[in-house]
C-alpha cells in the first residue's frame, strides 16, 4: 500500500477535530434549549429546532472529515477498523478508542433521530441522552491525543465548551419542563402533511359546533292560524 502523507493532512486533522468540538457543543446546547422551551412565543420552537438540526448534520459533515484524513494520513498508523471498533489503534491505542466510543455514540443518535418517526418516543429519549456521554468522550480524546490540545487557545476553547455544556447540563435538569406523553419538536416540513386531515376535521367539528350554537339560539317562531274556513266549520 502506498503511503500517502503531507502536513496538509495533518493541519487539517486538527482543525477539523477543534471544530468538531466546538459544533458538538453547539448541537448539545441547542437541543437543550430546544427541550426546555427556551424563548416562548419569541423564539419559535420548531425553528431552533431546525437550526439544531442543521448544525448537528454540519457538525457530522466535520466529524467524517476529521475521520478520513487521519485514516489516510499515513504518519499516524490508523487503520479502518479502529474508527468503529474501538482499542484496536496501534497508535495511542486509549485516546484514539476514546475517540471511536465518541463517534459510535454519536452515530447512535444520528440513526435514532433518523427513525424517529419508526420508534418509541421512549426509545428516542433514551439514546438521545447519549450525547451527552458522546461529548465527555470527544473531550477526553482530543485533550489525550490532540497535537494542539496543551497549548493556551486550545485550552481555552476545550474550557469554553465544557463550561458551556455543563451549564446546559444544570439548566435542562433545573428547568425541565412537564412533558406530554409523546410530545416532541417535529420539523414542520416533516409533520406538516401529516396535520392537515386534523386541521381539517377539526375545522368541520367547528362548524357543526357552531352550526348547533346558532340553531339552539333562534327563537321559537308560533304555530300558523288554522285558515277561516276550518274555523267556521267548526262553529256549532
Amino acid at each position: 500500500m502506498t503511503a500517502l502523507t503531507s502536513p496538509y493532512l495533518w493541519y487539517s486533522a486538527r482543525a477539523t477535530g477543534i471544530v468538531s468540538l466546538v459544533l458538538l457543543t453547539v448541537t448539545i446546547v441547542l437541543g437543550t434549549l430546544v427541550a426546555t422551551r427556551v424563548g416562548g412565543n419569541a423564539v419559535g420552537r420548531f425553528e431552533l429546532n431546525e437550526v439544531h438540526r442543521s448544525i448537528s448534520m454540519i457538525s457530522i459533515a466535520f466529524i467524517a472529515f476529521h475521520v478520513v484524513v487521519t485514516v489516510i494520513d499515513s504518519f499516524v498508523p490508523i487503520g479502518v477498523l479502529s474508527v468503529v471498533v474501538p482499542f484496536t489503534s496501534r497508535y495511542q491505542r486509549l485516546p484514539v478508542a476514546i475517540g471511536t466510543i465518541a463517534l459510535d455514540l454519536m452515530l447512535a443518535v444520528w440513526i435514532s433521530s433518523v427513525f424517529k418517526e419508526r420508534i418509541k418516543h421512549s426509545s428516542w429519549r433514551f439514546i438521545h441522552w447519549l450525547s451527552w456521554l458522546c461529548f465527555v468522550s470527544a473531550a477526553v480524546h482530543g485533550f489525550l491525543s490532540g497535537t494542539d490540545a496543551h497549548r493556551m487557545w486550545s485550552e481555552l476553547v476545550t474550557v469554553g465548551c465544557i463550561t458551556l455544556v455543563a451549564a446546559s447540563v444544570v439548566w435542562r435538569i433545573s428547568m425541565r419542563p412537564e412533558r406530554a406523553a409523546g410530545r416532541t419538536a417535529h420539523s414542520p416540513l416533516s409533520s406538516g402533511r401529516a396535520s392537515r386531515p386534523d386541521a381539517a376535521s377539526s375545522r368541520v367539528g367547528t362548524k357543526d359546533s357552531n352550526a348547533n350554537r346558532s340553531s339552539s339560539r333562534r327563537p321559537l317562531t308560533p304555530e300558523p292560524a288554522p285558515p277561516r274556513a276550518a274555523q267556521r266549520e267548526r262553529r256549532p
